[in-house]
C-alpha cells in the first residue's frame, strides 16, 4: 500500500527505522518462548495423566443422600417454575436468578443430547452439605453448592415446600 507521506529527509527516515523496529518486536522472543513452553507443558502433563490412568483428584468425597425432589423444571430464561410429576408446586417465580441460569444450561445440554419434551430433574441433598442437580435423561449434573451459598440458597427452598 503507497504511503501518502513525502519524504522531507531526515525526520522520514528517523521515523521509519523506529517503525520497523517496532514492527520486528511485537511479541518479544521471551515471550513466545514462555508461552510455547507453558503450552508444552500442559500437554505432557494431561499425556502423562492419561497415559497413567492416574486417578482425579480434588474431587469431593462421595456422600449419602438426605433428601431429594423430582420434578419438572420450566423457564424462560428469567421467569421460572418447578412442578413435582404429582402437580405439586414448588416454585413459580417472575425473577429465577440462579436457578433460570442453571434451566438455561440444561436446556442446551438437552438440545445437543436431543432430548424432547421436558423430563423431569432430581435435586439431592448430600449428608456433607452438597446440593446437586441431576439430569436422568442425558446424565448431566451439577454441583449448586460449588457456585457459592447464595446460589445453594435459591436450590434449598425447594426442599422448604
Amino acid at each position: 500500500m503507497p504511503s501518502n507521506r513525502i519524504d522531507t529527509g531526515l525526520y522520514f527516515d528517523a521515523e521509519a527505522r523506529e517503525m520497523a523496529r517496532r514492527d520486528r518486536e511485537m511479541i518479544p522472543r521471551g515471550l513466545l518462548i514462555a508461552m510455547v513452553s507453558l503450552a508444552l507443558g500442559a500437554l505432557a502433563l494431561a499425556t502423562y495423566a492419561s497415559v497413567t490412568d492416574r486417578v482425579p483428584s480434588a474431587q469431593p468425597e462421595p456422600a449419602a443422600v438426605l433428601e431429594s425432589r423430582t420434578f419438572s423444571l420450566d423457564g424462560d430464561g428469567v421467569a421460572v417454575s418447578a412442578v413435582q410429576p404429582d402437580g405439586t408446586v414448588l416454585l413459580d417465580t417472575e425473577n429465577g436468578a440462579f436457578i433460570a441460569v442453571v434451566n438455561d444450561a440444561l436446556t442446551r445440554v438437552r438440545l445437543v443430547h436431543g432430548i424432547k419434551g421436558n423430563p423431569p430433574v432430581t435435586l439431592s441433598r448430600l449428608a456433607n452439605g452438597r446440593l446437586v442437580l441431576s439430569d436422568p435423561a442425558t446424565g448431566w449434573s451439577a454441583e449448586l453448592t460449588s457456585f457459592g451459598a447464595g446460589n445453594a440458597r435459591h436450590w434449598a427452598v425447594l426442599f422448604d415446600n
